[in-house]
């Protein structure tokens, strides 16, 4: 605020909006894992406006969710690399005992709880899926 910084303030206020909302919906105080769900959500929902933006040649809209993107990501704890995620992956399916594509729902579930806001589940979903088809 005091840095007269309106759009940070703006994607500052809308997650503090969203939690809040999700705060009276469950009736209940959240915790830390389910704040970054929320944040992570809010990054899901950026990423997917960004695209339908530039789809639709509304590059002025598409920079703002850029810009508020940038913002919500900043509340994520460090993002872990390429090798500790595969590194997690390996050790989710020994655990699960997944031998194909079939398995792939037990390998996301354990690994959702370990990695929650340290890697974009999406590409660790891409990841898994290359690990049990090939």
């Amino acid at each position: 605020m005091r840095a007269r910084d309106s759009a940070r303030l703006s994607a500052i206020r809308l997650l503090l909006a969203g939690i809040k909302q999700r705060e009276v919906d469950e009736r209940k105080e959240l915790t830390d894992p389910d704040v970054l769900a929320v944040i992570e959500k809010m990054i899901k929902q950026r990423r997917e406006s960004i695209v339908q933006y530039e789809k639709g040649a509304r590059q002025d809209l598409a920079d703002v969710e850029k810009f508020e993107l940038g913002v919500l990501s900043g509340y994520l704890p460090q993002q872990l690399g390429e090798a500790e995620v595969q590194k997690e992956i390996d050790a989710a399916v020994a655990e699960s005992g997944a031998s194909g594509i079939k398995d792939m729902g037990k390998v996301m579930a354990q690994l959702k709880t370990r990695l929650a806001g340290k890697a974009d589940m999406a590409k660790v979903s891409g990841l898994v899926k290359a690990k049990l088809s090939g």
